[in-house]
């Protein structure tokens, strides 16, 4: 299917986050300098057009894998968080370096998932972005590695990427990859593999042609990338897939003449809080509906009430966010819960008038109030 030669993210949009791939940014086991001047030369011309840009840039591992001389990425995780701190300094002298012929300036931002995930660190974090964009300052964002421990991980910056598109309500994210797009099949492995230029609905024949193949210095694959794009259009948000060793590619997509893959968005736009709930929040524990709950939920605009719940799994308190899901194991989206998993198992599939009867108390009718309620599955 052929892109429309108008799309209004790309023509109209004034905030974008590029996120560039370790596949992108090294060449022969060191930092490509030749691909980041080019990609700051895009980025100065954006600049100039009035668009504001938010730079996501993977490398630090592999800065300081080759700059230690080491021939892969070390399994162990107080050496990985070495090496990254290690390579970080030469990525962000690197990107200051070369951004300086147009004037420029440049902040690093190290987050963890943990300073997205509590609400007042998230806004501090889009505050503080805000503020660098007023300034004509070109914010550079990378996973804190040296801090982070698993829970609290990103896992990926294409996960990154998205959840600061989400944070900044950016109009498009640009994931700038050594691939270039989403193909059928692997086109590494097989030189009839044929690119899609866009993708409509984000089925399991999307997730099983992106497979979970990563490149030697990176940690995501064409799998983490299709995640991003789900999280986005289901927002309301477009992204591109596209190759960074492209000449150009930038400049390219905003001209509407690229080569890539484009992942067409729904048409409803979550608020800050929606995307905050929805798709940055981790989940503690699961909730599973009936059929009747789901279609009250997913096409009526209601809240959860106990009479739709059939199963309850992992301990969470009140106030977490809890995924719900049908009986086929459908993720349907995600809330913050009014009663703890032990009083759910309680009033689940009882009426709201029986909920004092069951727990001696009623501080609320439903589980999940439509207001802190995330669908993010295609109503059906």
């Amino acid at each position: 299917m052929e892109i429309p030669k108008k799309l209004s993210p790309l023509s109209a949009g004034k905030r974008i986050v590029v996120k560039v791939g370790s596949g992108v940014l090294t060449k022969d086991n060191r930092l490509n300098l030749e691909i980041i001047t080019a990609i700051t030369d895009q980025i100065c011309a954006l600049y100039d057009r009035g668009i504001q840009v938010i730079l996501v840039s993977s490398g630090a591992m592999a800065a300081g894998v080759t700059k230690l001389g080491l021939p892969c990425r070390p399994l162990e995780t107080p050496k990985r968080q070495a090496v990254s701190a290690i390579g970080q300094a030469d990525l962000i002298r690197e990107w200051e370096r070369s951004l300086e012929h147009c004037g420029r300036k440049v902040a690093q931002i190290l987050l963890t998932r943990g300073d997205l995930c509590d609400r007042v660190r998230y806004l501090n974090a889009r505050n503080t972005i805000n503020t660098l964009l007023e300034w004509d300052v070109l914010p550079i964002i990378n996973e804190n590695d040296t801090v982070a421990v698993k829970s609290l991980q990103f896992g990926d910056n294409d996960n990154l990427g998205a959840m600061i598109t989400l944070l900044l309500g950016a109009d498009l994210m640009i994931n700038l990859t050594d691939i270039g797009g989403l193909y059928d099949k692997d086109p590494r492995a097989h030189a009839d593999a044929k690119l899609l230029r866009q993708v409509t609905a984000m089925g399991k024949n999307i997730e099983a042609m992106a497979g979970k193949i990563a490149g030697p210095l990176g940690t995501g694959g064409m799998g983490t990338k299709i995640t991003a794009a789900r999280k986005l259009t289901s927002a309301g948000i477009p992204m591109i897939i596209a190759s960074g060793l492209a000449p150009n590619i930038l400049i390219d997509i905003f001209n509407d003449d690229y080569v890539g893959t484009y992942f067409v968005p729904k048409k409803e736009k979550f608020n800050s809080r929606k995307n905050w709930i929805g798709l940055t929040l981790q989940a503690k524990g699961k909730i599973t509906i009936d059929a009747g709950a789901q279609n009250a939920v997913l096409t009526r605009g209601k809240s959860l009430l106990p009479s739709g719940i059939t199963r309850v799994e992992n301990y969470f308190d009140v106030g977490d966010p809890v995924e719900f899901l049908n009986e086929n194991r459908q993720l349907l989206g995600m809330g913050l819960v009014n009663y703890n998993a032990a009083d759910i198992l309680k009033i689940m599939g009882c009426k709201t008038s029986q909920i004092k009867e069951r727990l001696g108390f009623r501080s609320y009718d439903e589980v999940i109030h439509r207001d802190n309620l995330v669908i993010t599955a295609d109503p059906k």
